[in-house]
Formats: C-alpha cells, sequence, structure tokens
C-alpha cells in the first residue's frame, strides 16, 4: 500500500514538473510566435489580429522586403555583428587569461588583485565619470568606446576563477612534467575541461553586446555607425516610420506607406531576436560535450 501510494506520489510530482514546464514555454514562445505571424501577414488584416495570434492572415513578405532593402537596417545589422563578435572573443580571450593568473595559488599578491576586482562590483562609476574617461582616451565616435567597455566583467571572472580551481592539480602538474608552459597548459589542458563555464560567460557576452544601446547612443554619434538596437528604438519606440517608407520609396518600393506600423514594429523585434536565438543550439552544444566529458572522466 505504502508503494503504491508513493509511486502515485511520484507520478502527480512528474505530472506538475511537466506541466509548470510546458507552461513556461507557452509563456515565453507565444509572444514570439506572435510577432512572426503578425511580420507575415497582409497588412489590411492586422488591426485585426490579436495578441494571441501565431498563424499569419493573408501571408506576405512585404514587411521583411522592406526591412531588408532598407540600407539603415543592413549598417544597423553589419554594425551590431561586428560589436558583438570582435567584443565577445575580446572579453572571452582577457576574462579567461586574468582567471587563469587568479586561480593560480603561486600568484603574487593574488589576494589583493582579487579585492581589486571586488572593488569594481561595488564602487561602479557612473555614467558622468565614464564618458570623461572616453573622450579623453580619444574614443569619442568609434566602436571601441562600445567594445572595450567591461572588457572583463567582475562577476563573470569569479565564475571562472571558482571553474579553474576545480581543475584537478595533477592533471597540471603532469602538464608541467611534459614541458607545457602556462598558456599550452591553460589551452590544451583546463580550457577544455571548463567548456561549460566558457560557454556560459561567452553567452553571457554575446547578449551583453548585442543587446546593448545606450552606450552607441551615447558615444556613437555617426548613424552610420549605429547598432541594430539603436535602429530599433528609432523606428519602434519613436514610431519613426516615414524615413523607412521614403527610402523603399526611392528604390521604386510599391506598396510601402500602406505596410502597417504595427507589422514593421513587429519585423523589426523579430530581426533583432533572431540572431542571438540562432546562437544559442550552438553554445547548447558545447554545454552538452562539457557535461558528457565530465561524466566519462568522473
Amino acid at each position: 500500500m505504502a508503494r503504491a501510494n508513493s509511486t502515485r506520489f511520484e507520478r502527480l510530482e512528474q505530472t506538475i514538473i511537466v506541466s509548470s514546464l510546458l507552461l513556461m514555454v507557452v509563456v515565453t514562445v507565444q509572444p514570439i510566435l506572435n510577432l512572426l505571424a503578425i511580420s507575415f501577414s497582409d497588412s489590411a488584416q492586422v488591426p485585426g489580429m490579436s495578441g494571441l495570434a501565431v498563424i499569419p492572415r493573408g501571408f506576405s513578405l512585404d514587411v521583411w522586403t522592406l526591412l531588408i532593402a532598407n540600407p539603415e537596417v543592413q549598417r544597423g545589422l553589419l554594425n551590431s555583428l561586428f560589436i558583438t563578435v570582435t567584443g565577445t572573443i575580446l572579453n572571452v580571450t582577457f576574462t579567461a587569461l586574468m582567471a587563469w593568473a587568479l586561480s593560480r595559488p603561486r600568484l603574487p599578491g593574488r589576494r589583493i588583485l582579487f579585492v581589486f576586482v571586488l572593488a569594481t562590483i561595488v564602487f561602479e562609476p557612473g555614467l558622468i565619470p565614464d564618458y570623461f574617461v572616453v573622450r579623453e582616451l580619444g574614443l569619442l565616435n568609434t566602436y571601441w568606446a562600445v567594445i572595450l567597455y567591461k572588457l572583463v566583467n567582475a562577476w563573470y571572472l569569479i565564475i571562472l576563477i571558482r571553474f579553474f580551481e576545480e581543475v584537478p592539480g595533477e592533471l597540471l602538474e603532469a602538464a608541467e612534467l611534459d614541458g607545457a608552459n602556462a598558456f599550452q597548459t591553460l589551452w590544451k589542458v583546463v580550457l577544455p575541461l571548463t567548456m561549460p563555464a566558457l560557454a556560459t560567460i561567452t553567452l553571457f557576452y554575446l547578449v551583453y553586446h548585442w543587446n546593448e544601446f545606450l552606450r552607441p547612443m551615447i558615444y556613437l554619434n555617426d548613424s552610420s555607425m549605429h547598432p541594430l538596437q539603436v535602429v530599433l528604438r528609432k523606428f519602434v519606440l519613436d514610431g519613426d516610420k516615414s524615413s523607412m517608407v521614403g527610402l523603399a520609396a526611392m528604390s521604386n518600393y510599391q506598396g510601402a506607406a500602406q505596410i502597417s506600423t504595427r507589422a514593421l514594429n513587429a519585423g523589426m523585434i523579430m530581426l533583432t531576436i533572431l540572431p542571438i536565438l540562432a546562437v544559442y543550439p550552438l553554445i547548447l552544444k558545447f554545454f552538452t560535450k562539457g557535461t558528457m566529458s565530465g561524466a566519462l572522466k568522473g
């Protein structure tokens, strides 16, 4: 009797967990599907679509044709890709190097350096001092004003330090006996074992750079250097449809003026979301490899 009750309780528990996860998936995915449906719908049908609609009405590619053909959107997409890729590579590289150094017990002044790292979390400078520093360095109106900000994030640095400290000392000693220097040990021994942590901070840095719009608005005065998020703000939040439609008219694109502003905003939002969503499966692959590697070694 007790065993039957235990089985029923386990089934009820599994049902609650699965139902909760399915509900979270629906709540997360439904708004994205709604935006997709609106962006692919005929403009005349968009006003009648509710926030729960997930199927396009009167399938049309007018919104996406207009977005992709827009020179400002094209420049914004290329700028975002450059800032995100370059910034993430530099972020992960310098974070890994600094974490490797701070994880070594024999590093002189290790505790003092770690205190300085923690101080950057507590005493983070405001926007005005940051602006003066950028101006004095001559980085105004350059991509580096956006890329170099928080080149090493203190929180992500601490995550990597903890992972590096958990690498078995026997493996490090074996690498030293084989003649490997510090960089070779980091590259061939430590990084493969801490791939899940690297994948985690890589994803964090990617999302940060891709979604950043405040610093580009402040430090990039040239509109041709604006990333996609700034272009999104211009079209969606400011409701500036005229410039896009005007550019389309100059390109002899027929029917641009009849495109729904709501559909245009939905397409622009999806254009900024889809690239970062496409990265998740790639990062997940490293998570899986890292977990399987740890299981096999264990």
